[in-house]
């Protein structure tokens, strides 16, 4: 990663671009520690990606944790069935 400040964003902006379509990441130092990063699409992609599985692994272990404790419900076929009328 390379850290700029705002001014190189400005007066280097395509030769930034490249750089971060080749998947150099760019911190732009701000402020009152404000900073900001540029990614490439993909990058961001990826990183959505991985909070997604995140979110659903942690669901899954809910669930296991649940079924561990005993807190199920236990429904027949016919009680189910009986639950999408």
């Amino acid at each position: 990663m390379i850290a700029l400040k705002t001014t190189d964003i400005r007066n280097n902006f395509k030769k930034i671009s490249n750089l971060v379509c080749t998947g150099e990441r760019v911190l732009i130092s701000r402020p009152s520690n404000k900073n900001i990063v540029i990614l490439s699409e993909s990058e961001y992609n990826k990183l959505e990606k991985a909070e997604k599985n995140n979110d659903y692994l942690a669901k899954i272990y809910a669930s296991i944790k649940q079924l561990e404790e005993g807190k199920i419900v236990v429904k027949t076929i016919d009680e189910l069935e009986d639950m999408t009328e």
